[in-house]
């Protein structure tokens, strides 16, 4: 399962991680987002270890997706240092969200 995200948990988990993380902004009523959360999970098994992968509920946490400007859902965000290095929204494939990290793990495997 994605980590669940709150307003009270999203700093320590996604801006500080030391991992890029992968933020899955959605709603329970979203029938795209429904589509999309098959395809998460899979990336939470897959990547685990290199990027933490993450959803945060926009019904719970507002005032999160007011802050990075999420009009429509789903929307992905991919995370790195903190900053937000690469956005998707609507429904897209596996080999789309895996695009927008692939590189930072590459990047993170050389700095080790």
């Amino acid at each position: 399962m994605a980590l669940a995200l709150t307003t009270e948990n999203f700093e320590q988990e996604v801006v500080k991680s030391d991992l890029p993380v992968l933020v899955d902004f959605w709603a329970q009523w979203c029938g795209p987002c429904r589509v999309l959360t098959p395809l998460i999970h899979e990336l939470v098994n897959e990547y685990k270890g290199k990027v933490k992968v993450c959803k945060l509920n926009i019904d719970d946490a507002p005032d999160v997706a007011a802050r990075y400007g999420v009009m429509s859902i789903p929307t992905v965000m991919v995370f790195n240092n903190g900053q937000v290095v690469g956005e998707s929204v609507g429904v897209v494939s596996k080999e789309k969200l895996v695009s927008m990290f692939s590189s930072l793990i590459k990047n993170n495997k050389e700095g080790i």
